[in-house]
């Protein structure tokens, strides 16, 4: 690979040269997200059951295999977008892809050979395919019209649903292949399979993903890898200093708090009630909530207004969270309650993802965007740890009402923006958004 540094400058591309190079990125960007997204579903159920396996059902820290993964997100987001700064898009997101491969065997290894350590080690390196899929969402705004970068964002999260909700359901046959042909454990199949789609994402990504967008739009620098690049504490001083990126933080931080802490502990609670053999299913409901309709959140986005896409995520992630505190005696509650949870996640991260990346000028932006990706990877990260203590310590019901508390934290903080800061013309000398 080619480490010679690219311009800089935007390429002069008329109407028609960018919106076919635009259809083709995203064309490339949508197949690595298909492959990712099943990879990365498949994980989310099995990496609790093979921490209760290990440590009993019983066990406060089911949540630290998402825990894990997350706070691995969070570091190699920075990573990869620092070097998407320098390089370009198709580097980071190959770099993020292999890494994910690599991560799968490694916890394939750990949970076949039941060393616990091992399989968090395997699972921190796992999240470097969370990482980028998330970042693959700001590659699809990169060459988009300013008024049509949620829906190109939507677009590239709408492509996770195929593999996010066929993924939980390879489970079993993952499983069934691993025992009965290879003899391996349960629980070590999924592994394999989920490395074999990380594979195919990153080839997928070196072969199709040409001509490189944010080096078409002039997102890189000149000096490519020998460029001092911002540290995350500059690019957070850039977010605090607009009053419409605070919002956005606050917004994608959110919704990943709320989704992780809830999510993590499903398939926990679902154990514990005997209803293991549906917590697939459930999970499928789940993330075709967070990804089927995310074009239709995206339109609803440009169209009616990021924050106002924040608010809506922000209800509906207070529903989601009403409706599963009664689940424990129904367990059919949780389709619509996780249901709910995806489409609130989707609202909150696509209106929050396009007014960070609309606020922000773009010399900065992919800095900042990887600084705003570890710090939401970082609280998600916190949000699995800590959802296993807080299950045994006061039910999953409390869980989910703590989830209610900090959507309605957000909730306010947006009616608070729309109705209030954005009339303030004072306060609204935002940085010069350029692109």
């Amino acid at each position: 690979m080619s480490t010679a540094a690219p311009t800089s400058e935007p390429a002069s591309l008329t109407e028609p040269e960018r919106a076919r190079i635009q259809r083709r990125v995203l064309w490339a960007l949508t197949s690595g997200q298909i492959v990712g997204g099943a990879a990365l579903a498949s994980s989310v159920t099995v990496g609790a059951l093979v921490v209760t396996e290990l440590l009993g059902a019983n066990t406060p820290w089911a949540g630290i295999s998402v825990a894990t993964t997350t706070t691995g997100t969070a570091f190699a987001s920075q990573v990869l977008s620092r070097k998407m700064r320098r390089m370009g898009r198709r580097p980071g997101l190959q770099l993020g892809y292999s890494l994910a491969m690599v991560g799968a065997f490694v916890a394939a290894i750990g949970a076949e050979a039941r060393l616990l350590p091992l399989f968090l080690v395997g699972l921190f390196v796992f999240g470097n395919g969370q990482a980028s899929n998330l970042l693959a969402r700001y590659a699809a705004a990169d060459l988009a019209l300013p008024d049509e970068r949620s829906r190109a964002m939507g677009r590239i999260v709408f492509a996770q649903t195929f593999g996010a909700v066929g993924g939980p359901l390879l489970i079993g046959p993952a499983e069934f292949a691993g025992q009965e042909w290879l003899g391996l454990w349960k629980y070590t199949g999924p592994w394999l399979v989920g490395g074999a789609f990380f594979g195919l994402a990153a080839l997928n990504t070196t072969l199709r993903l040409r001509p490189d967008p944010l080096v078409l739009a002039g997102g890189v620098s000149p000096a490519g890898a020998k460029m001092k690049l911002p540290s995350v504490w500059a690019s957070l001083q850039l977010i605090g200093r607009s009053p419409k990126a605070r919002l956005a933080l606050l917004a994608m931080v959110v919704a990943q708090f709320v989704m992780v802490a809830e999510m993590a502990m499903t398939p926990v609670h679902m154990k514990l009630h005997g209803w293991e053999d549906l917590s697939q299913y459930v999970v499928s409901a789940h993330v075709a909530g967070m990804f089927a309709f995310a074009p239709l959140v995206g339109r609803f986005a440009d169209k009616r207004g990021r924050v106002q896409s924040i608010m809506v995520g922000a209800a509906l992630l207070i529903g989601a969270g009403m409706i599963a505190a009664l689940s424990a005696h129904q367990h059919l509650l949780l389709f619509p309650s996780m249901w709910l949870l995806g489409v609130g996640w989707n609202f909150g991260m696509l209106g929050g993802s396009s007014l960070l990346t609309e606020s922000i000028p773009l010399a900065e932006r992919v800095s900042v965007q990887g600084s705003a990706d570890l710090i939401m990877s970082f609280c998600g990260g916190a949000a699995g740890l800590s959802a296993g203590v807080i299950r045994q310590a006061v039910g999953y019901h409390m869980l989910a009402n703590l989830g209610d508390a900090a959507a309605a934290v957000l909730l306010v903080a947006a009616f608070w923006y729309l109705r209030v800061v954005s009339r303030r013309p004072a306060e609204l000398a935002e940085v010069a958004v350029t692109g």
